[in-house]
């Protein structure tokens, strides 16, 4: 319940206090007094969107402050203890709106977010102005109360969950199907070019060997000359190096008989006849593999012609290679992983499926009896303020599904969006004899008035709502059925407090509390007043209501016979 209003700097009220009880309270005045403006403070503390254009002339900031009495047993406590709330003290909402930097919440003294303040405000109270006469005219509204009604919101969200847990994964799978698309053109030119390089079995430094070994097979004959020559210098001819070496290592040894020191010299020359011997080893082995050999070239030379054609279609260099090969080797496990993400998504797609059309359907099939018994209770209502007989219908369809409607959000054939099935119309017929019609051709203001006050009436039995808001609900009626919509409000008003703008004194006569807002001039400024009304002032303001601005005795009479009766 709203228990305290205060509004600082906001359009043309500079500060205002109120403070509220339970019941059915009214607020009049004359028009342009800022009656709505006061209601336009509570829908921003309710979470509604601020504009700059709201701060009053000359300040540089609008403050906005409402105290709540929260039930402690009550949905809002629930979620008020979600977010680290302390219920006990109620609800104290206050925004700061600003010229320049942006706006603040703060909820309980502490600084919040606009998105908290919705859900925690959510299904504090109902506002009905003009915005909700023009709302009803809205089909998607029409689908909105009725599942209000039926208790429907928990299937409808478990709906929306689901359908927007898909329309991502929607995406997802088309980019997938896009990219695979694209590399399935590529994916030969891959998959030749790995064979290419695999089936050419190239190792690093490969060509380098073959370079040398090239080398040596075209010079095979000289270099077989020239070893067999150093062979026979070294040790075959005669008087080889290693004879003449051997004649003076017994020369050093003799004069070491005289000398000792010489004996070391010889031992050095008789190592050096045994590392050219070794020497001469090695190249009698290397004169045996360096044979003139034809074939073997060809070989070599073919080799090196095939990993020179990849060297300079694949980087320049063999390492270049085995890089190419890798990165296609990568390329080509990302396309399988594609595949697999691809199956992932349609597996994920198809669980999902399977929980959005369950719930679709079942959905669907509540609002079916949901719809049978919101048309009672409104025709029920609607004869309470007198528009009996009117016939009134909740008109269910389901929108046929194309070649465009991806599969995933369709069922038996139907549209699936993210309320479900179904499309609600209202079709109502006030008079006798006329043909059921949707509720946007009712041009009477005061016939779809007392359809907004039925249907808010209806809600507010199932809603868990502690204050309910009416702006302009005596548009277009009067007289006997301005008493009637009072009498509505009134019984309203035992369950709910209610907060009620109204021109009418048929309707205000009904009022537990009546407060009037007024606009006063003082120093060249325009202000807005609230004043609690007593007795006596309640039969002024009802007989101004009742004649305009000059009272005569007899309007005044006639007010306190109204607010007796």
């Amino acid at each position: 319940m709203l228990q305290e209003l205060s509004i600082r700097n906001f359009a043309i009220i500079d500060d205002l206090h109120i403070t509220f009880s339970d019941g059915l309270t009214i607020l009049s005045g004359e028009t342009g007094a800022g009656k709505s403006i006061i209601l336009n403070a509570v829908n921003l503390l309710l979470g509604s969107r601020a504009s700059a254009d709201l701060v009053r002339t000359g300040a540089e900031s609008a403050e906005l402050e409402a105290l709540f009495d929260i039930s402690p047993t009550s949905e809002v406590a629930k979620i008020m203890a979600e977010h680290g709330y302390n219920v006990e003290d109620g609800l104290l909402v206050r925004r700061i709106i600003s010229r320049s930097d942006s706006n603040r919440v703060y909820i309980n003294g502490r600084l919040a977010t606009i998105h908290v303040l919705n859900s925690i405000t959510e299904n504090l109270a109902s506002i009905s102005g003009q915005h909700a006469h023009q709302g009803l005219l809205k089909e998607d509204q029409h689908l909105l109360i009725l599942d209000q009604f039926g208790g429907l919101m928990p299937a409808r969200q478990r709906v929306y969950d689901y359908y927007h847990e898909i329309l991502p994964l929607l995406e997802k799978l088309k980019e997938l199907h896009r990219v695979r698309d694209k590399q399935a053109e590529h994916l030969e030119l891959l998959e030749f070019q790995k064979r290419e390089i695999t089936q050419a079995g190239i190792s690093s430094g490969e060509d380098t060997a073959l370079e040398l070994e090239r080398v040596r097979l075209k010079n095979a004959e000289t270099l077989y000359q020239s070893v067999f020559e150093s062979i026979e210098e070294l040790y075959s001819a005669s008087g080889s190096i290693v004879e003449r070496l051997l004649e003076v290592k017994k020369n050093l040894e003799k004069a070491g008989q005289i000398d000792p020191q010489l004996k070391s010299k010889a031992d050095s020359l008789a190592e050096s006849a045994y590392h050219i011997e070794d020497l001469v080893d090695g190249l009698r082995s290397y004169l045996s593999s360096t044979q003139p050999d034809e074939k073997r070239l060809e070989a070599v030379e073919e080799r090196l012609d095939t990993l020179n054609k990849l060297k300079r279609k694949y980087g320049g260099s063999l390492e270049a290679v085995i890089s190419k090969r890798e990165s296609i080797e990568e390329e080509l496990a990302g396309i399988e992983n594609i595949a697999e993400k691809i199956h992932e998504v349609e597996t994920r797609l198809s669980q999902l499926h399977v929980k959005l059309t369950d719930w679709a359907l079942t959905l669907s099939e509540k609002r079916e009896q949901t719809a049978t018994s919101l048309a009672k209770k409104v025709i029920d209502e609607l004869s309470t303020l007198k528009m009996s007989p009117t016939e009134f219908q909740v008109f269910l369809q389901k929108a046929p599904a194309d070649e465009k409607t991806d599969p995933y959000l369709a069922v038996e054939n139907n549209i699936i969006t993210e309320v479900g099935l179904d499309r609600a119309t209202f079709m109502i017929a006030p008079n006798v004899g006329e043909a059921l019609k949707p509720m946007a051709s009712i041009a009477s203001g005061g016939e779809l008035s007392r359809v907004v006050l039925a249907l808010k009436a209806i809600l507010a039995q199932t809603e868990l709502l502690e204050t309910v808001v009416f702006d302009e609900v005596d548009a277009g009626i009067g007289g006997s059925v301005a008493e009637v919509v009072g009498r509505k409000l009134s019984e309203l008003a035992k369950h709910h407090q209610v907060l009620c703008i109204t021109h009418l004194p048929q309707i205000a006569k009904f009022a537990d509390h009546h407060y009037t807002i007024s606009k006063q001039v003082s120093k060249g400024r325009t202000r807005t007043a609230i004043k609690p009304l007593n007795k006596e002032d309640r039969y002024k303001e009802v007989a101004r209501m009742l004649g305009g601005e000059e009272i005569t005795q007899a309007t005044l009479e006639h007010a306190k016979e109204m607010l007796k009766s």
